[in-house]
């Protein structure tokens, strides 16, 4: 039941443009308080993996992508929606999304013992390295400037050192504001940053309303199975192997499967021009990164995107850490989680096929109604947080801050990343000072931890040069007419 209710919430907020599974996951956790762990994280998941899918629905019929992640379907998606044949699409979409995901859970059940062993061997040190190559890579891959993308973690990463030093026990930036002692709670700043600063962005918009396919319009051909097979296929290899990395996004996943397609699928030349290919393999590799996404957070308590990432949040509310440990101390509450997510892809098929009409009506609701409903509903979970109005206010603000970063192209992903995880940083870090009594060398010593290491300063570098010269390449193009 919950999970159905999970993925009934998710698919709602993968439908509302600019409400995603990050910003959906931190409004909706208050609304789990009062359930037990496994009962929370059973809910949150779905809302996690619901998200996936919702944004499918939106691209298909109105070519406005739900998600980052869901922006390449619209190319052929909403190609196949002028043709007659949106029912077909979002049919494959939702095939292609339950083999993904379903695999890739699959995945999960053989990797995660595996992992966690070897999460167990990893130190304070490592684990230190480990998390510098997942910002190092979600700084590098999100925005087209690394310049914004580290501003951005190091606004992260300012907010997370708000509060009680974890060593000297003294306070730091709280401003002598007691409420500041326990650190800026991260649902505040996540709901204003995605939730008030998409609104605000589209404050004014509107909404067209769609018109539902019918039952048989929902039917694809043998021929179309047939080719979306292969395209399912690769997308769910794709999305499962890139859903390990810490630090990329869904979003990389669907460009990378869509991206094998122009140069692998047997109909290549369609692409573009409403193929079913180019809707299958970006779906089914966006869920199946969803799931296999959660790998690393189960096995190693890294979370590789900012949705898991306040998904960790919500283990960590809840008493509990993330990592190797965890398969030890909660066994029971690992595997019925895992469990769970078999049910949930199972939910989410037929939540997406039959009831597509039902999902194309809510959309039509006016768009200043819809935004007065979430702005009450973002109010409402800020507040529940800590009872306080401070976390209301904390939420405008960083709504405005949100504001900011859009028309300043700024990315909001390694803000969010670094939030999360500037605690864990800042541990690992002491720890293995202390352990080395201060000899930075540590990192340098530990054949894991250098490699690591060298794994992030490549991956900084070449984002760097890249970023320098991608305008060198742009300025050359209007030199040549035929261009």
């Amino acid at each position: 039941m919950l999970a159905l209710i999970g993925c009934v919430i998710g698919t709602l907020l993968g439908l509302l443009p600019g409400i995603g599974s990050t910003a959906g996951i931190a409004i909706l956790i208050p609304l789990t308080f009062t359930l037990d762990t496994a009962s929370a994280i059973i809910m949150l998941a779905a809302i996690f993996y619901g998200t996936a899918y919702g944004g499918t629905i939106t691209s298909v019929l109105l070519n406005i992508p739900g998600e980052g992640e869901s922006a390449i379907t619209c190319i052929d998606g909403y190609e196949m929606t002028k043709k007659g044949r949106a029912g077909v699409a979002l049919t494959i979409a939702g095939v292609g999304s339950f083999i993904g995901g379903t695999i890739a859970t699959i995945g999960l059940v053989l990797a995660a013992e595996p992992l966690a062993d070897l999460g167990l061997r990893i130190g304070p040190p490592e684990f230190f390295s480990l998390v510098i190559v997942g910002i190092a890579l979600l700084v590098g891959l999100i925005g087209e400037s690394v310049v914004t993308g580290l501003i951005s973690a190091s606004v992260g990463m300012l907010i997370a050192m708000v509060g009680i030093d974890p060593i000297a026990g003294l306070p730091r930036f709280t401003f002598g504001s007691a409420h500041l002692f326990d650190g800026v709670s991260f649902v505040p700043v996540l709901v204003g940053v995605f939730g008030l600063g998409e609104l605000l962005a589209n404050a004014g918009g509107t909404a067209r309303r769609p018109s539902a396919p019918t039952l048989r319009e929902l039917l694809p051909t043998r021929t179309d199975l047939r080719r979306a097979a292969p395209a399912i296929g690769r997308g769910t290899g794709i999305g499962f192997l890139i859903g390990l990395v810490p630090g990329v996004t869904n979003a990389i996943s669907s460009l990378l499967a869509y991206s094998s397609e122009r140069k692998i699928s047997r109909y290549r030349s369609e692409l573009g021009s409403g193929a079913v290919e180019g809707v299958a393999a970006p779906e089914t590799a966006n869920n199946a990164h969803a799931n296999a996404a959660l790998v690393p957070l189960f096995t190693l308590g890294i979370p590789t995107s900012p949705a898991i990432a306040v998904l960790m949040g919500a283990f960590l509310m809840n008493g509990l850490t993330p990592g190797p440990r965890l398969f030890v101390e909660e066994p029971l509450l690992v595997w019925t989680v895992i469990a769970s997510l078999f049910i949930g892809n199972a939910i989410l098929l037929l939540l997406n096929v039959p009831l597509v009409g039902l999902w194309t009506r809510l959309l039509a609701i006016p768009y200043p109604v819809l935004s007065a409903l979430i702005l009450v509903f973002i109010i409402i979970g800020s507040y529940a947080i800590n009872n306080s109005i401070i976390d209301v206010y904390l939420m405008l603000f960083f709504g405005v801050v949100g504001l900011v970063f859009r028309r300043l192209n700024v990315p909001l992903a390694p803000l969010v990343l670094t939030l999360i995880l500037g605690p864990l940083i800042e541990s690992a870090l002491r720890q293995s000072l202390q352990i080395s009594r201060g000899d930075f060398s540590i990192f340098l010593t530990r054949p894991i931890s250098l490699t690591l290491l060298i794994v992030a300063a490549v991956i900084v570098v070449s984002s760097v040069l890249g970023s320098r010269l991608k305008p060198q390449g742009k300025a050359d193009l209007p030199t040549d007419a035929t261009v």
